[in-house]
C-alpha cells in the first residue's frame, strides 16, 4: 500500500480537524501574508504604468495581476504537494492554512464577548476589527447584527468555498481560489481608485464562489432542521427556503446574500440595511422576515439579533460548516470511485 497516496486522501479531513482545534497556524509562515505582499507589490508596479490612468489600462493591469498571482499560487501549491515524501505534509499544511472555521468562530466569539461584557466603546472597537462598516454609532443589537452578517458570509468565503476547491482540485485549487479571494478583499472595492483595477478579481471571485455560497446556505438550513432552532418542521423549512431564495437575490453580490439570508430566516432576525462604509452612506437591502411575518425563531419575538440568537448562530455555523465539508468530501470520494 502506498502510504503517501493513502495519506493524501485524508488530507481534507485532517486539515479541517486541525483548523477547528488550532485555527490559523500563526507560528508558521502563512501563505495569505505572502499573497498580500505580492498583491501590494504588483499594485505599486501597475500604478506606475502609463496606461494605468485609463479605465481599460487599470482593468488590464488588475486582470493580469490576478492571473499571475492566482495561477502562481495554484501552481506553487500543486508542486509543493507533489514533492516526494515531504509532499503529503506540505499538502496538509497548505490545506490547513487555507481553511478558517476555527479562527472565524474564535474571533467572532471574542468580539461578541466584548460587546456583552465590555463598554460600548470596547464592543465597537472589537467589531470594527472584523467588519468594514463604520461601527462608531452602533448600539449593542446593531453590533451583534454586524457580527452575524460577517460570520454568515465568511462561513462560505473562509471555509466552504476553499474546502470545495480542495476536494475538487487539491491544494492547488484551494490556493488559486484563495488568491482570487484575497485580491477581491484588497482590490474589489467600488471606489474610484479600485472600480476598474479590482473589477477582474471581483468578478472572478463571484464566479468561483457561486456554487459554494449556495451549498453554504443549504448546509445552514439542513443543520437548523436537523439539530438547530428550526427542527423537523416541513412547513417552517419551506418558508425559510422561499425566504432565502427571494432575499438572496436582493444583494449586489450574487453570493453574499445566500448565507446571510439563510441566517436571517433561520433565526427570524433581519440582516442588511443601510450602513456607513469608508465614510459614505451605502443603501443596502434588508434580508429576513419583514414586519408582521409569522415568527420563525424559537429564540423569542422581534427582529433584533439578541444574545441568544447570536450564540445560536455560532453553534449553527459550526454544525453547518463541518457537515457541509464532510458531505463534499464524501461526495468527492464517491465520484472518484474511492468508496
Amino acid at each position: 500500500m502506498d502510504l503517501n497516496h493513502t495519506f493524501i486522501h485524508f488530507v481534507p479531513v485532517l486539515a479541517l480537524v486541525l483548523d477547528i482545534l488550532i485555527g490559523d497556524p500563526r507560528w508558521l509562515p502563512h501563505p495569505v501574508v505572502g499573497l498580500g505582499r505580492l498583491a501590494a507589490w504588483w499594485e505599486r508596479l501597475a500604478r506606475r504604468m502609463p496606461a494605468s490612468g485609463t479605465n481599460a489600462g487599470a482593468f488590464l493591469a488588475g486582470a493580469l495581476g490576478m492571473v499571475l498571482l492566482a495561477g502562481g499560487a495554484g501552481w506553487a501549491a500543486w508542486r509543493l504537494s507533489g514533492l516526494g515524501y515531504a509532499g503529503p505534509l506540505l499538502a496538509l499544511y497548505l490545506s490547513w492554512s487555507g481553511l478558517a472555521l476555527g479562527g472565524l468562530l474564535r474571533e467572532a466569539h471574542a468580539a461578541f464577548r466584548a460587546v456583552e461584557t465590555g463598554s460600548i466603546g470596547e464592543g465597537r472597537a472589537a467589531v470594527a476589527m472584523l467588519v468594514s462598516r463604520d461601527t462608531t454609532a452602533l448600539d449593542a443589537p446593531s453590533l451583534r447584527k454586524a457580527l452575524a452578517e460577517t460570520l454568515a458570509e465568511n462561513l462560505n468565503d473562509g471555509l466552504v468555498a476553499p474546502f470545495f476547491y480542495l476536494v475538487l482540485l487539491g491544494p492547488g485549487g484551494l490556493w488559486a481560489y484563495k488568491a482570487v479571494s484575497t485580491l477581491d478583499s484588497m482590490w474589489g472595492y467600488r471606489t474610484p481608485e479600485y472600480a476598474w483595477f479590482g473589477k477582474a478579481a471581483a468578478r472572478m471571485d463571484d464566479v468561483l464562489a457561486f456554487i459554494p455560497a449556495r451549498l453554504t446556505a443549504l448546509g445552514m438550513v439542513l443543520a437548523a432542521a436537523l439539530a438547530g432552532p428550526v427542527g423537523p418542521s416541513f412547513g417552517r423549512i419551506a418558508r425559510i427556503v422561499r425566504g432565502v431564495r427571494r432575499d438572496a437575490r436582493k444583494t449586489s453580490s450574487p453570493n453574499a446574500g445566500w448565507p446571510m439570508a439563510a441566517a436571517a430566516w433561520i433565526f427570524g432576525a433581519t440582516m442588511g440595511g443601510d450602513a456607513i462604509y469608508f465614510g459614505a452612506w451605502v443603501p443596502k437591502p434588508v434580508l429576513g422576515p419583514a414586519e408582521g411575518h409569522v415568527e420563525l425563531s424559537a429564540e423569542g419575538p422581534g427582529k433584533e439579533w439578541t444574545r441568544e440568537r447570536f450564540v445560536g448562530l455560532l453553534r449553527l455555523c459550526f454544525m453547518a460548516g463541518v457537515g457541509t465539508c464532510l458531505a463534499m468530501y464524501l461526495a468527492g470520494m464517491l465520484i472518484r470511485g474511492e468508496i
